[in-house]
């Protein structure tokens, strides 16, 4: 008898891993765990450069007055002549020189969607993500503006 019984709990026992076996493979999820250790997040190791805000305490400004009340601010820089700055909206976007067949300066903001179209009579900012025109005939009191995004062998001067 006590044989019996022995074999009955073993079957049972067996039975009921059985089942918890299939239990789990039905439902994948994991089950959360509380960890008594904290990770810091991994900081990316290189930063995208249309996301990192340009320092522009050092680089001539010039603000434009566009259509509808509309104003934007370009900041340029002499020892970086691929990037200019560009205030839209209270925040301040790096875009980068993109090379055009018109001699007409272009400046992009991937990450933001910006196209900065400059010649010398006026400039045209675009969202390149909805297609759509942000600033119209935007014009500078500046005349040198159009020197100064002038990509040239000789170093533009800096006027303070």
């Amino acid at each position: 008898m006590k044989k019996l019984i022995q074999l009955i709990s073993i079957a049972t026992l067996a039975t009921s891993i059985l089942a918890i076996a299939t239990q789990a493979q039905a439902n994948p999820t994991p089950t959360k765990t509380k960890s008594t250790k904290t990770t810091k997040a991994a900081t990316p190791a290189v930063v995208d450069e249309d996301e990192a805000e340009p320092n522009v305490q050092m680089s001539k400004s010039f603000e434009y007055k566009c259509e509808l009340g509309n104003t934007l601010t370009m900041y340029t820089n002499v020892d970086d002549q691929q990037h200019v700055g560009m205030r839209w909206k209270h925040r301040i976007y790096r875009m980068t020189r993109m090379e055009t067949s018109t001699g007409a300066n272009r400046f992009e903001n991937t990450k933001a969607g910006f196209v900065f179209i400059g010649i010398p009579a006026k400039g045209l900012l675009l969202d390149s993500r909805r297609g759509q025109q942000l600033a119209n005939e935007c014009k500078t009191t500046d005349p040198t503006l159009a020197e100064a995004l002038n990509v040239s062998d000789a170093p533009i001067p800096r006027v303070n």
